[in-house]
């Protein structure tokens, strides 16, 4: 192995590890990217450039190599849908901190409250036989560049002979003033799913781990971990999102949906439930929260996945 300095988008300088080509977990940095290879296969890009708002994971595929989220508006596709173009790929984000919008924050947007969340720096970029790790620090800045808090996020990426798996740590941290996360509807760790993997217009069905099924049963409502599982060009296959039992208010509700946003959000309650107390997240200078939740891009339906079976193993993992 051997350590590269790169300089990255003249902001912070970052060393990426390269690994031998025997590796099965590839991580390699590329201009405002980290692109993830798994099993000879591309997965996916890391995009942390400044000319995002926020960063994220994009595309994500199958261990066959089919992709399931959107290309929308990373790329034009005809007869794909067209809305909300802050929802790309896998990432998170929140409306409100300090009544700062981080999650509705395309450049492009004319509201006066936007955030970005900005790259500080790239810790590790790590490939290896069986996983490969990428560690991230970043900035959430509001709209007059003042920093509200500092995120750490770590993603492990797994090398599995039929499953994608992809575990994401995130720990935000206070700067110098009390940080509150409002209890506000969009918010948390979430994927814009391919339309055709859609319950809206596709052939996806959600299931959640207590056995309800489809959006007006799941939204809003707590669960260990749900499932969108459906077909794409003939192939079953699904994408399952797991709340790790040591995140804060475990298990946290879903802001899941037909259109295509498969998210979870451990940030809201008055807002999915008008009986429930409000209930915003306050951290205070120099305190930290922490969050956990695990990806598994999976062939076959729900069932025959063996998805419960999965979550109480991570479930176990410290």
């Amino acid at each position: 192995m051997k350590n590269a300095l790169i300089g990255i988008c003249g902001v912070a300088a970052i060393f990426v590890t390269t690994i031998p080509a025997a590796g099965q977990v590839k991580l390699a940095r590329e201009t405002g990217k980290v692109s993830i290879e798994i099993g000879g296969k591309p997965f996916g890009d890391f995009y942390v450039s400044p000319d995002y708002a926020k960063p994220f994971l994009y595309p994500l595929r199958t261990a066959a190599g089919m992709e399931v989220t959107r290309k929308f508006p990373m790329a034009q596709v005809e007869g794909e849908s067209h809305d909300h173009p802050h929802q790309r790929g896998m990432f998170f984000a929140h409306e409100d901190v300090n009544g700062t919008d981080f999650w509705n924050n395309e450049f492009t947007y004319k509201t006066p409250n936007r955030g970005v969340i900005a790259l500080d720096r790239i810790e590790e970029a790590k490939g290896g036989r069986k996983a490969g790790t990428l560690r991230a620090r970043f900035d959430w800045k509001d709209q007059h560049g003042k920093k509200l808090m500092t995120e750490e996020r770590v993603m492990v990426f797994h090398d599995d002979p039929k499953n994608r798996i992809v575990d994401v740590d995130i720990t935000l941290t206070a700067a110098e003033e009390k940080v509150v996360l409002g209890d506000a509807k969009d918010g948390g760790f979430g994927i814009r799913i391919a339309d055709r993997l859609t319950e809206e217009k596709g052939t996806g069905k959600m299931t959640d781990a207590d056995g309800r099924t489809g959006e007006k049963a799941i939204w809003g409502k707590r669960s260990n971990w749900v499932d969108y599982a459906g077909e794409l060009e003939g192939e079953k296959l699904g994408i399952a999102i797991f709340d790790h039992p040591s995140n804060p208010r475990h298990p946290n509700r879903w802001h899941a949906r037909g259109y295509g946003l498969f998210a979870i959000n451990p940030f809201g309650n008055h807002v999915f439930d008008k009986a429930a107390a409000v209930e915003p997240m306050t951290i205070e200078p120099g305190q930290s929260v922490r969050y956990r939740w695990r990806v598994v891009i999976h062939p076959g339906d729900t069932a025959s996945a063996g998805i419960a079976g999965l979550w109480e193993e991570y479930s176990k993992t410290k």
